[in-house]
């Protein structure tokens, strides 16, 4: 819902009920021009509002950078006073000086009474009081305060202390299972923990040669399922797999191809120079 800061009245000019009178135009146009004039003296008003909130935070601002132009001076001038060729700083002299540590204030009490702007004020005034319904409160039986059922300006800050103090239980919980797991299980820290295996390490290996990828195990270390290599390098988990979509080890017959097979007629003639001498006689 939104909150209106600064109203212009009259908003209507000539919707005004008219009087018994001789010229109705005549009358109309009198009380639209006096509807004009009220409306202006309201913008004039609000226009000086908002220039008088603009002249305070412009002080404002002015004088933050004028302390901050003399903070800056006099940081120059001791920079400037120091010469590294003669006062030399070692480093344990570096490390045993304190931090620089800024002397902020926390700004608190931003939306209370004493910071409404002036029209909100205006605007808040104006408003009716509840009513006087906490004179019901001394006959309720369950002791709440009957003004709250009505109005109650403190809701959403109990709201969120609830939410604050929920937050904090449940932490307080988890540190407490945490506790009692360590002590159930003193050795929890020290188990090692399995090597995650990577593309990098799956590609180097099929560097080296296929037969190192397709002779792994069916099941690696630990008990947990090797995972499955391809050619163009995509890596599958054989848990997804049943054991006939692996493909079959390679046979060595497989590898080594036999050697060709010429019937005798068809080899070529041995060389002149290595053929055997002719039989002679008989």
């Amino acid at each position: 819902m939104p909150l209106v800061t600064r109203n212009i009245e009259p908003r209507h000019l000539c919707r005004q009920t008219l009087p018994s009178v001789p010229s109705e135009l005549e009358c109309v146009t009198n009380i639209t021009l006096a509807n004009v004039i009220r409306q202006l003296g309201s913008l004039s008003k609000s226009a000086e509002d908002i220039f008088g909130e603009l002249f305070t935070q412009a002080n404002t601002f002015a004088s933050r950078v004028s302390s901050l132009v003399e903070r800056v001076d006099r940081l120059q001038v001791k920079v400037t006073q120091l010469d590294p060729k003669e006062e030399e700083v070692s480093l344990q002299g570096i490390n045993s000086r304190k931090a620089f540590k800024s002397s902020t204030t926390q700004d608190q009490k931003l939306f209370d009474r004493d910071s409404l702007p002036v029209p909100v004020l205006e605007t808040y005034r104006t408003c009716n009081t509840p009513p006087p319904l906490n004179f019901l409160s001394p006959y309720r039986d369950d002791g709440k305060e009957a003004l709250k059922f009505y109005t109650n300006p403190s809701y959403f800050f109990d709201l969120w202390k609830e939410k604050m103090l929920q937050d904090t239980k449940d932490i307080m919980k988890e540190k407490r299972k945490h506790r009692k797991e360590k002590k159930e299980n003193p050795n929890r820290g020290n188990v090692n923990p399995r090597k995650i295996k990577t593309r990098k390490e799956e590609w180097e290996k099929l560097k080296m040669g296929q037969e190192f990828v397709e002779s792994k195990d069916k099941h690696g270390p630990a008990g947990y399922p090797s995972n499955m290599v391809y050619q163009n390098g995509s890596i599958g988990s054989s848990e997804s797999m049943d054991g006939n979509c692996y493909p079959p080890p390679p046979q060595t017959d497989s590898i080594v191809p036999p050697p060709p097979s010429f019937p005798d007629d068809s080899l070529p003639p041995p060389p002149v120079e290595f053929r055997l001498p002719a039989a002679q006689g008989g």
